[in-house]
């Protein structure tokens, strides 16, 4: 994340929180050192952003309320499908947007519906079924991929007997990547495969190891990959 995207972000999470944040908890948040952090902070003061530091055990940094977007006039049924669908997305591809959306949203959220949806959120859980092995490509890495349209060179854990990972039969495939898919509870990376030269799903979890490369792919006709989504029954996120 650029630096100016990141202390957007930064005001944004501030703006939503309940509790001051502190510069180590944001730091994990962000993926950078607490001194950059507080980089961040007093560039952000000088230019006029009201954030301010509580000392002591609980303490951190917040922001002035008052410092605010317009609300977005959503219903409370609004608001909390768009918060739970965005959390949904957690273990996809777009992690890391999506968390900075959802704190967007918070920040905005009308008062009166605030307790009554972040009570409703408190109550759902999920469960995914899959996690990814040690050593699997950071999720932020993918989206980055998809955004480039670019060849990516890619290494992939094969499946076991039991529908698991397999070690022993990972290959290194060059994809020119098509798009998302989510199929059941995986997310997929579609593409054509070079080594199969055939339209494949790659299951992310299985991803060890993703380099973007410099080539453009030709262009690929679009209804090669409707033809093969056919055989299942899908539906457009757009």
């Amino acid at each position: 994340m650029k630096r100016a995207e990141r202390q957007y972000a930064l005001v944004d999470l501030l703006r939503g929180a309940r509790r001051p944040w502190s510069a180590a908890r944001l730091a994990g948040e962000f993926g950078v050192s607490s001194r950059t952090i507080e980089r961040d902070i007093g560039s952000l003061q000088l230019a006029g952003v009201p954030i301010y530091a509580d000392h002591g055990a609980a303490g951190g940094y917040s922001i002035l309320r008052e410092y605010s977007l317009p609300p977005l006039n959503l219903s409370a049924a609004e608001s909390l499908a768009v918060l739970a669908g965005l959390a949904l997305l957690e273990s996809s591809p777009y992690q890391g947007a999506a968390r900075r959306a959802h704190a967007k949203i918070a920040a905005v959220m009308e008062e009166e519906h605030r307790a009554p949806v972040q009570e409703m959120l408190a109550m759902m859980r999920v469960i995914d079924a899959v996690a990814p092995p040690d050593g699997a490509v950071p999720l932020g890495m993918l989206s980055d991929a998809i955004a480039a349209r670019r060849v990516v060179r890619l290494t992939y854990l094969g499946e076991d007997k039991d529908g698991g990972p397999d070690h022993s039969t990972s290959t290194v495939r060059d994809v020119e990547t098509m798009g998302l898919l989510r199929a059941g509870d995986a997310w997929l990376l579609s593409g054509w495969c070079r080594l199969r030269d055939a339209i494949r799903g790659f299951r992310i979890e299985r991803i060890t190891r993703l380099e973007i490369l410099d080539e453009v792919p030709p262009p690929r006709d679009p209804t090669l990959l409707e033809a093969d989504l056919a055989r299942w029954p899908t539906r457009r996120l757009g």
